[in-house]
């Protein structure tokens, strides 16, 4: 069984703990958190130990890999200290907010050889992975548009909107990830716009809350994003490939598929999933399976450090395009 060394507590990080303790393969060794009360708290529930610092849960034996869900201010840092001590590591998004920190990491960790693997979930959903299959079968002929809405239930507190680099690198980034996974191709040109229509409070902090990103690909093959922080409806989730031999879609999830037929309502069904740990409940189990077979056959993950630093450079291209009303030209060194 992998040993794992949890970094982050807090909600995100309490899921991932419940997964690994769950899974067959792996096991919840230990917990570390700048807040003790609750890294003693999880580690608690699954039967670890807390680890006093990062250094010991690093130099632990017994710990096989890292998993690391604490704030993004931590991530290069903790993914560094990781490889170099030889540990893979599974990373939440983003790897940074700062495309310099991320590159000064590729290459403090170049050497080390140890797989990073990066949280980017909506490739292991299963509705969503199906896309992409269905277009590298040339399902819909050749690819021609991708289009993406990712819609949150509600926008977060003001005091993390204030630390989460923008709704481009905090939101939008696994959507420049999946549009990348879907079209096998790397884009070269964004246009973004993006307006304050929900939180007044972010003009002040330079962000918005509503947002469109067109993306173009190589291939001439052209990318539609749409976002928004508060969907009244809940958590909307909807991807679609269209091409010259037809289309597929993966659409919305929710408890059931039953209808009804009332007097008050025609074909009612059930609230879209609450958020992303509902909708995505099972795309993080299989995310964990993915690292885990990276770790035990010593292989390369499927979206790795590199998928990270690009998601992250078409984010920066994109505020640029909303900040100078342009076209960008994606370039990635």
């Amino acid at each position: 069984m992998i040993g794992f060394a949890l970094f982050g507590a807090g909600r995100i990080g309490a899921m991932h703990a419940a997964n690994v303790a769950t899974n067959p393969r792996s096991r919840l060794h230990c917990v570390f958190d700048v807040h003790t009360a609750t890294a003693e708290q999880v580690a608690a529930a699954h039967g670890a130990k807390v680890a006093p610092s990062v250094a010991a849960a690093l130099g632990d034996p017994a710990v096989d890999a890292v998993l690391i869900a604490s704030s993004t201010d931590t991530h290069v840092e903790l993914i560094t200290a990781a490889a170099k001590a030889g540990k893979p590591v599974l990373c939440e998004k983003p790897i940074d907010l700062d495309v310099k920190r991320v590159e000064q990491c590729r290459r403090d960790i170049a050497g080390t050889g140890v797989p990073v693997q990066l949280g980017f979930n909506r490739r292991y959903d299963a509705s969503h992975r199906a896309v992409r299959d269905a277009v590298r079968r040339g399902d819909v002929g050749a690819l021609q548009l991708v289009v993406i809405t990712s819609r949150d239930p509600a926008i977060a507190p003001m005091e993390y909107m204030k630390v989460s680099g923008g709704i481009f690198r905090d939101m939008t980034i696994h959507d420049f990830d999946y549009a990348r996974f879907v079209l096998g191709e790397d884009p070269v040109e964004v246009f973004a716009t993006g307006s304050v229509m929900i939180e007044p409070a972010l003009s002040a902090i330079g962000d918005v809350d509503t947002a469109m990103v067109v993306l173009k690909a190589p291939s001439g093959a052209l990318v539609h994003i749409n976002n928004s922080r508060t969907a009244v409806y809940g958590y909307d989730q909807r991807m679609e490939a269209f091409g010259s031999k037809g289309m597929v879609q993966s659409e919305n999830w929710r408890p059931t598929s039953l209808r009804r037929w009332t007097h008050a309502a025609t074909a009612a069904q059930d609230p879209l999933l609450h958020f992303f740990i509902q909708r995505y409940a099972q795309a993080y189990v299989d995310e964990l399976n993915a690292f885990i077979d990276v770790v035990t056959s010593k292989g390369k993950p499927e979206v790795d450090f590199e998928d990270g630093r690009k998601a992250l450079i078409i984010a920066d291209a994109a505020w640029e395009s909303v900040r100078t009303g342009r076209s960008v030209k994606v370039t990635y060194g």
